[in-house]
């Protein structure tokens, strides 16, 4: 991490200055973190591959300096994937017997944190950092953890990201030469529906895209359609599940699944890319690490792809809203001395120039406004590649020109966001693979899907949908 030690001229701006104005001091009454006697706190993360060795890089770094000095130690552990983190959580917050003690610190969205915070596990860390220290943030990024509206910081933003569109340029290129499409045509969600359908004509019926986390899809996409799905007041929801909405998020999604434009093979869609079942996905700005650098089609047929990244389609005529995402850091109930170690950590973790070094890693987002600058980025003495420019160019641009995004949190909205996550995908995959049954038993496309794209048929998963969500109100 020797890197990092030339961003240190870059400390010199006032929003730089502010930070470290809180670093190694809490306000009164809480006293300065410096203890005699080690103290040992751990992080729980769901980092894999290259994210997770950026962050235990940082993690070593701060045990090297910071951590010495002050008599802190920092020990993380990746719990695998979100929802292994999760369970693993819960399991330790209620105590079950052989689950580990809860760590001090844990990756989480405001879903779980929320949940945690119901059980009296989370600290407020509001009068752990001075205004001084709350204004170097974004906003946005602190005020999704404010559950009471009071004020209070029940997550404390670390990195952050939003969604994009990956396109692998070398298989897009031929394409493009031959019908004329363009990038432009990728800017709306209809007009990646229509070049997919182009697409699908042009290679003899391959699907072109894909789609991650679909509740975001339905989520946002209602938001840039006027509505809000699920709008929360003081953690009570208020389901606002509107047809017309939802018969457009439908027509744009299932519709063009069904018709074999769309496709969802592997476990991501960056896995969809690698075997060649798509060339396009909306994805996280953190899965570009995930981004292939060949397609492999057989044990012996490959070949070298490169990448583009574009802004995330928003509907025509709808409204510019991006989502905003990434798991913050909560702290949970610990002595006073582990708590204020942890606050430290987060701290450091957050200046600038540390978080602009794991940013350039990990293709997530800084979360303070001196650190959300791609000039203050490509002057940091970091090897930041061309793709990954690109990557933080397009998503600095999506936050400083759109409207974020982010499902406020109430109980049961981690449920609640999987009805919206699976309803209409898994739905578009399991009638999509009976028409292609069909079809394979000499059925056109219009016999086979004939009853999936009748108004009744939409009219029965809504229906459907629409009472599992009632589920959540109140």
């Amino acid at each position: 991490m020797s890197r990092i030690k030339s961003l240190l001229c870059l400390v010199g701006t006032a929003a730089m200055l502010a930070l470290f104005a809180g670093c190694g001091k809490n306000p009164e009454p809480n006293a300065p973190v410096h203890t005699d006697e080690p103290v040992n706190i751990t992080v729980w993360t769901y980092y894999n591959g290259s994210q997770l060795e950026a962050f235990n890089s940082m993690v070593e770094e701060f045990n090297r300096t910071v951590g010495k000095e002050k008599n802190i130690a920092v020990d993380s552990y990746s719990q695998g994937s979100v929802n292994d983190l999760e369970t693993n959580v819960l399991a330790a917050a209620e105590g079950k017997v052989g689950t580990p003690a809860m760590p001090n610190i844990f990756s989480a969205y405001a879903d779980n944190a929320y949940a945690l915070d119901q059980m009296g596990e989370v600290v407020d860390l509001s009068a752990y950092l001075t205004q001084e220290e709350k204004d170097a943030y974004i906003p946005g990024y602190l005020a999704e953890g404010d559950f009471s509206g009071s004020g209070s910081i029940k997550i404390f933003p670390t990195v952050k990201s939003t969604e994009l569109l990956f396109l692998n340029q070398t298989d897009w290129e031929p394409f493009a030469e031959a019908t004329g499409a363009d990038y432009s045509d990728l800017t709306t969600v209809e007009g990646v529906v229509e070049t997919a359908e182009r697409y699908y004509e042009w290679s003899g019926g391959r699907a072109m895209f894909g789609r991650d986390a679909m509740a975001n899809y339905m989520l946002v996409g209602a938001r840039q359609l006027g509505c809000t799905l699920l709008e929360v007041t003081d953690g009570v929801m208020t389901l606002n599940y509107d047809q017309t909405v939802v018969r457009k998020l439908w027509d744009n999604y299932y519709v063009p699944f069904l018709k074999g434009y769309f496709s969802s093979g592997g476990r991501f869609r960056s896995d969809d890319v690698k075997t060649g079942n798509i060339i396009a996905y909306v994805g996280s700005t953190s899965s570009s690490s995930f981004f292939p650098s060949q397609v492999v089609t057989s044990d012996t047929e490959s070949h070298d792809i490169q990448r583009v990244v574009l802004p995330c389609p928003v509907f025509r005529g709808g409204e510019n809203y991006a989502v905003q995402q990434g798991a913050g850091m909560v702290v949970t109930k610990a002595s006073e001395a582990e708590i204020q170690a942890s606050v430290e950590f987060l701290k450091w973790f957050t200046l600038p120039e540390h978080n602009i070094a794991f940013s350039v890693d990990s293709g997530y987002l800084p979360v303070t406004k001196a650190g959300n600058d791609m000039e203050v980025i490509r002057s940091s003495g970091l090897d930041v590649s061309g793709e990954m420019d690109q990557l933080l160019t397009t998503a600095l641009d999506t936050v400083n020109s759109h409207q974020m995004y982010t499902q406020a949190a109430f109980s049961g909205a981690a449920e609640a966001r999987s009805v919206l996550e699976h309803a209409m995908s898994d739905r578009a995959e399991a009638d999509r693979a009976v028409v292609e049954e069909r079809m394979e038993q000499g059925q056109s496309f219009d016999q086979a899907a004939e009853e999936f794209l009748s108004d009744d048929y939409f009219q029965s998963w809504y229906q459907e949908t629409l009472t599992a969500l009632q589920a959540f109100e109140g």
